[in-house]
């Protein structure tokens, strides 16, 4: 077995730490254990240390995100298994990830049901993103918000560059992945009820979590975003022509500007294929 790599990302969530490091250094004692602590004002550091655990600190929060890319370049372990560190998810799964794993995958993520969902609000946005998602790639999406995930680390590391410092890395490095051809599988898994409150506002990020379903589109095909947006802009074009060509006789401005707006979106698309292109190119290939 490659040597494995455990990294949770936390923000005051020692309570739950606590509790949940013993379980995860007994389920895998030769496991290297990180917990990045991401601006932590809390017991974090000494409940790591009491546990022996490697933690990172930081002086300040930068983002679940950039927790993650943090851990992840510290991590010297083949095989990287990123785990919520506020007693979400069971290390008992952490065997399941690795056994698909190892039958070929180049990541496995834990795939909540609904009952595991945060909300009826946030199984819904999930729900949203995940069949997005599968029509983008046209593979199964069965949870693109996952942050329970093994992935290889050499792969992994290939989109840090892309990853955003805040909180949709599993977004952006499923469809990473996805868009360079690495297998990706999904075993379901019960997702407990977290300790403490969630450090995500619906106010506050709700714009950002919107924004993620743009992100699903150009991350992976943009064309496939701008061309049935440019579609609909000629088809109202077209709808207006005719409807102000059966009743005045003549073409309006309208339906010049919507065609106009068909043909600038589809251009934008494609300078957005060729850029999402290059964004996947590696110097070394």
């Amino acid at each position: 077995m490659n040597r494995l790599s455990i990294i949770l990302p936390a923000k005051n969530e020692a309570p739950a730490l606590a509790a949940l490091l013993p379980r995860l250094r007994a389920a895998h004692p030769d496991a290297e254990i990180i917990v990045v602590d991401d601006g932590s004002i809390d017991d974090t550091r000494s409940i790591c240390k009491g546990n022996e655990i490697t933690c990172l600190s930081a002086p300040y929060s930068m983002g679940n995100g950039a927790a993650i890319k943090r851990g992840a370049r510290a991590a010297t372990g083949d095989v990287l298994v990123f785990m919520d560190g506020d007693g979400q998810h069971d290390p008992a799964d952490i065997k399941r990830l690795l056994d698909q794993l190892n039958r070929g995958y180049d990541m496995v993520v834990g795939a909540r049901d609904w009952d595991s969902q945060a909300g009826v609000g946030r199984g819904l946005a999930n729900t949203l993103y995940n069949w997005l998602a599968t029509r983008m790639t046209g593979h199964p999406v069965l949870d693109l918000t996952s942050g329970f995930r093994a992935v290889r680390a050499d792969k992994f590391r290939e989109f840090l560059h892309l990853l955003p410092n805040g909180f949709s890395y599993p977004t952006t490095s499923t469809m990473a992945f996805f868009r360079s051809a690495y297998a990706v599988a999904y075993i379901p898994i019960k997702a407990a009820q977290r300790v403490g409150k969630s450090h995500i506002k619906p106010l506050r990020d709700g714009l950002r979590f919107l924004l993620i379903i743009f992100k699903i589109a150009t991350l992976y095909s943009p064309l496939k975003l701008f061309v049935p947006a440019s579609a609909m802009f000629f088809l109202l074009g077209c709808a207006n022509y005719a409807w102000t060509f059966i009743h005045d006789g003549r073409l309006t401005n309208m339906s010049t500007l919507l065609w106009s707006a068909a043909v600038i979106v589809f251009l934008i698309g494609l300078v957005s294929e060729q850029i999402t292109g290059l964004t996947y190119t590696r110097p070394d290939r």
